[in-house]
């Protein structure tokens, strides 16, 4: 698999723990949520804040729910993911396909096509990230905006590397790196909420998932 040599990951960066075929690990839906509500309630206010009734969007490695603010009513939503169950279950969702990002770089879809793609809580997961944010360059339309969000969790066998081993800031920056390595972004604007520290966790009480989005837009009129 060629790279692009700008990126910052090296091969070993890119692997797995768990290196078994993705379809077998996702094989069975999971139809529970991975982020607590507040995170899930920041989420929804960004995509309040980008996105505009009408506008044709992607929700790239989506699963059974979206997150989308339910009072914007859009031209169309289209899902792609792992579990088709799962997706079939998104209410959201006008359309969807099963990929795996991992094996089958490009995305079946029309150039400039989408006003907004939208990654939740998985951007940790791809091995190569470059080609993917190419892929979604290519399917915005100028003006289409990329919003990224991720908290601490993951499933830590499938994310890659230099996600698990790396801090919550040094996450924030990878993203970043993803979208300034492909021509024709706009310099990626960063939230960085991280959680607060809690005085009482013996109690069961926590500060929260902390929340975290990378959101760049397609430049220019072509």
């Amino acid at each position: 698999m060629q790279t692009d040599p700008a990126m910052p990951l090296k091969p070993h960066q890119r692997t797995k723990l768990d290196d078994t075929d993705d379809a077998l690990f996702y094989q069975s839906p999971r139809f529970v949520t991975h982020v607590d509500d507040g995170f899930i309630q920041q989420l929804t206010d960004l995509y309040r804040e980008y996105l505009q009734p009408g506008m044709r969007v992607l929700d790239l490695m989506s699963s059974w729910v979206s997150h989308l603010p339910e009072d914007l009513t859009f031209a169309d939503v289209v899902g792609q993911g792992m579990n088709g169950e799962e997706l079939s279950r998104n209410p959201r969702l006008e359309h969807y396909f099963v990929q795996d990002l991992n094996q089958t770089l490009q995305l079946p879809l029309a150039d400039q096509s989408f006003d907004a793609v939208l990654n939740s809580v998985s951007v940790q997961y791809l091995q190569y990230p470059e080609a993917i944010f190419t892929e979604i360059h290519r399917i915005l339309k100028p003006g289409g905006v990329a919003i990224v969000s991720f908290s601490h969790r993951m499933f830590f066998q499938k994310a890659i590397q230099s996600w698990r081993e790396g801090s919550e800031a040094s996450r924030l920056e990878l993203v970043k790196d993803y979208f300034q390595s492909v021509p024709g972004f706009s310099a990626p604007t960063a939230i960085a909420r991280p959680a607060a520290p809690s005085l009482l966790p013996w109690l069961g009480i926590y500060s929260g998932d902390p929340f975290y989005a990378v959101i760049a837009q397609r430049m220019g009129n072509s």
